[in-house]
This record gives structure tokens, C-alpha cells and sequence, in this order.
């Protein structure tokens, strides 16, 4: 992985940054109800679990924008990740217990859910936060309990924190054979604005297609 610190003299999104960190910290947050009908089909009839699947297509959709893999290094510097990988959670229905863990992103999807399904057998003695991420990664999480029309994760540190945080919920059929899901993005307002925010989920649409 390699980090590439700002340089906040020619950075051109340097004046927000500071205004949204210094001034006025603000995080935006947006719900989009996301047409997977052919996606899940897509994914069957190639064999894919759907939840490593979908951890594919939002990795794909994060890494394909700068404004979403910006981040700290261990010096505390703001600067880009060349890649980033999802740290994701992993639920234990009988314990009503989580794990968190990153698998490493692959652009192929096909090698991403081989390494997913690697990764849970490697760690399934694990629960909650034993296994410490490293610092390129975003977080991804799922309520697939239910079908909601709005999340938000507030997220109480120093108010900086800036990888997108990810969630999505139940799937649900309309009356015209059309499955929808829930899809969450919450991302600091200091390395993104409205517009970019709306991106993210027409490059997840695109990036389902694409399978």
C-alpha cells in the first residue's frame, strides 16, 4: 500500500478541508434505495455468497474515487491510499456476537471472495475487535434484519475521521418483481461534497452491472 500526503499549498480542495475540520465539522450522511434484481441474479449463477459480492462492489466503488480513500498516516499527515480495503463486520446469530476483519481488496472479484472465504475460516475463533485493522481500510457493516429508509453512524472522535462508512439492509420485492436494498454512505464533508456523495452510489450501481 502507499500513502501520498497532501500537499495543502497545492491541494486545491485545501481551503474546505480546513473549513470543515477547523471551523465547522460536518459529516453527511445519505440513504439510496439500490435496484439489485439483476445482481443477484448475476451472482448465482456464478456461485458467489452475496455478502462478499457486495463487499467487492462497494471496495470497487471506494477505490475507483480519490475523495474516498483519503486518510492519516501514522504521522497523523491527511493524504490519499493508492488502496483501500473494506473492514467489514462478521455476525455470529447463535451468540449475537461480531467479529470485524479486512480482507485485502482484489479487482477481481472472483479472487476477492476466494480470499473472503480464506480469511473467515482463518479467523472464526475471533470475536469483536481482536484482530487490529491497518490503516488503509473503510468500514462496512449490515443490518440485514431490516429494510430501512434511513441510517446514519455517528462516529464520536475528534471529528475527523474521514473513510466512508457503509452500510446496507434487507432486501425487499415491489409489486413489479423489482428487488431494492438499503444502501448507507456517510462520508466527512472536509474531502467530499453532495455531489460526490451521490457518485458513490451510481459507481455502485455501474460496478453491480459489471458482474
Amino acid at each position: 500500500m502507499k500513502f501520498t500526503p497532501y500537499d495543502f499549498n497545492t491541494w486545491e480542495r485545501a481551503p474546505l478541508f480546513q473549513h470543515f475540520v477547523k471551523d465547522l465539522r460536518c459529516v453527511m450522511s445519505m440513504t439510496v434505495e439500490m435496484n439489485v434484481t439483476g445482481f443477484l441474479q448475476a451472482i448465482r449463477q456464478r456461485g458467489y455468497k452475496f455478502y462478499p459480492a457486495m463487499l467487492w462492489v462497494v471496495s470497487s466503488a471506494v477505490n475507483s474515487r480519490e475523495e474516498l480513500r483519503a486518510g492519516y498516516d501514522a504521522q497523523g499527515n491527511v493524504g490519499l491510499w493508492d488502496m483501500v480495503s473494506p473492514y467489514y463486520a462478521h455476525f455470529y446469530p447463535r451468540e449475537e456476537r461480531f467479529v470485524k476483519l479486512v480482507t485485502e481488496y482484489d479487482p477481481s472479484c472472483a479472487a476477492f471472495c476466494r480470499a473472503f472465504s480464506r480469511d473467515m475460516e482463518r479467523y472464526r475463533d475471533l470475536r469483536w475487535f481482536d484482530l487490529p485493522p491497518p490503516p488503509n481500510v473503510f468500514d462496512v457493516s449490515c443490518l440485514p434484519w431490516t429494510h430501512y429508509q434511513s441510517f446514519d453512524m455517528h462516529i464520536f472522535d475528534q471529528g475527523i475521521y474521514l473513510a466512508p462508512v457503509i452500510t446496507w439492509g434487507r432486501f425487499a420485492e415491489g409489486a413489479d418483481g423489482h428487488i431494492t436494498m438499503p444502501l448507507s454512505l456517510n462520508i466527512h464533508h472536509a474531502v467530499a461534497d453532495g455531489y460526490h456523495l451521490c457518485r458513490f452510489f451510481a459507481d455502485v450501481q455501474a460496478w453491480m452491472e459489471k458482474i
